[in-house]
């Protein structure tokens, strides 16, 4: 998800609002002050240049340095969140409240040009990535240490091996002596069950999207839910979780292009589905923080599988992708470049599901009711979400006033520049 096309906040002149409105706007508009700033967009390696056309952005009022020593609240109710700000440091949250914390607004366009016309409203989300980004791409895993963490990898342990069988899966390296053969005997390597075919691996990654989409969804039901049920802000998290869930639906729809499922397939997702759609909401209901545990180790699989998938490529495998171009709804959403390949395409579907383990595996160490979501308006570096398998929630913690910080003197500076 990097960089990440997003929208900022809404660049309504305060002078045009009335007392009332800039009241409203002043209480419930200034929360945390982390997420996605308009960055500027590195041209990759590929000579697909990208850069910012225009951006503009309107800070509304900024909480004081008191303040932000006070601690935060997402009540709305001024004692409770009085109350709550004065809580004793060991219980304070994660985040400082500031304007953004429950996301970017639509209205402020970032643009960025492109060699021919786009297609397609993504409303939520459009990573965009370089080379260098796609390439840092590792397979890590967490450590279990609660039972929580335990039995969520123990639940992915044990899906991973039905659904292996199921899709016909073996994660071994196919022998050098073999690799080296001119040419390599791929019919008898499929025959032999050591080597997917394009169709074995489409089956197996479309079922894989189909409930990846799913925990998303849910968790931002959920929490939108129960905001309006307890009447306190959610503080950021879902924008983060359905940015997600469409971020998965978004995979599933290009693979689906590439090669329509029978009826064989469409029933097992649609049973799969359904048990797993509501498995996962009771899970979320009696521990978010399990939950958030097994999305995170589920995407470590999802990690481990397109990159076994990209070895296969890369080896030339799978000679049915070798020289495939990408579906025109993966050059519009990740705006690739037009010329741009299937392995392009699995590259950055690899790097959507490391900023998914990333980010849920983050959340997890979260304190579920009351923390800020430390990646509303800005996302970890991709080296960072590439290479380590999330943060603690000390790191969360620091991450979130570095980047309040960082906001505070982007807005500065450019109220110089403008004055």
């Amino acid at each position: 998800m990097s960089t990440i096309v997003r929208t900022s906040l809404a660049t309504t002149s305060r002078s045009a609002l009335t007392p009332t409105t800039r009241l409203i706007l002043s209480r419930t508009c200034t929360a945390s002050s982390f997420h996605h700033l308009p960055q500027p967009v590195a041209s990759s390696s590929r000579n697909d240049s990208r850069s910012i056309h225009s951006s503009r952005i309107a800070w509304g009022p900024q909480p004081s340095a008191k303040a932000q020593e006070a601690g935060a609240s997402l009540a709305l109710q001024p004692g409770v969140k009085q109350r709550e700000e004065a809580a004793p440091a060991a219980s304070k949250v994660v985040g400082a409240e500031g304007t953004g914390s429950e996301g970017p607004h639509y209205q402020d366009q970032v643009q960025h040009p492109h060699d021919e016309p786009l297609t397609g409203p993504w409303t939520l989300m459009s990573p965009i990535y370089t080379e260098a980004e796609l390439d840092t791409v590792k397979v890590v895993n967490r450590t279990p240490v609660t039972i929580g963490d335990k039995a969520a990898a123990g639940a992915v342990k044990y899906l991973r091996k039905m659904f292996d069988l199921l899709t016909f899966y073996k994660a071994e390296p196919i022998p050098k002596e073999i690799l080296d053969k001119k040419p390599v005997p791929i019919a008898e390597l499929r025959a032999k069950g050591q080597l997917l075919s394009n169709d074995q691996w489409l089956f197996r990654i479309i079922l894989l999207e189909s409930i990846a989409g799913v925990p998303g969804m849910v968790a931002g039901t959920l929490r939108h839910l129960r905001s309006m049920r307890l009447l306190r802000r959610d503080g950021g998290w879902i924008h983060t979780l359905l940015e997600e869930a469409e971020n998965e639906r978004m995979h599933l729809l290009t693979f689906m292009t590439v090669a329509q499922p029978g009826l064989f397939t469409r029933a097992i997702v649609l049973a799969a589905q359904g048990v797993f759609y509501n498995a996962f909401f009771l899970t979320y209901l009696i521990s978010p923080k399990t939950a958030h545990r097994f999305v995170g180790s589920l995407e470590e699989e999802a990690v481990r599988t397109y990159s076994h998938c990209i070895e296969d490529l890369e080896a030339g495998l799978i000679p049915e992708w070798t020289d495939k171009p990408a579906p025109r709804i993966a050059i519009d959403y990740w705006r690739l470049p037009a010329d741009a390949k299937f392995l392009d395409v699995v590259r950055a579907v690899r790097a959507d599901e490391a900023t998914h383990r990333f980010v849920n595996h983050s959340l997890a160490n979260l304190d579920q009711a009351k923390d800020f979501n430390p990646f509303a308006l800005h996302e970890a570096d991709a080296l960072t979400r590439g290479t380590t398998w999330g943060f603690t929630r000390e790191e969360s913690a620091k991450f979130a006033k570095e980047q309040h910080l960082k906001m505070m003197e982007e807005a500065k500076q450019k109220q110089i520049e403008s004055a």
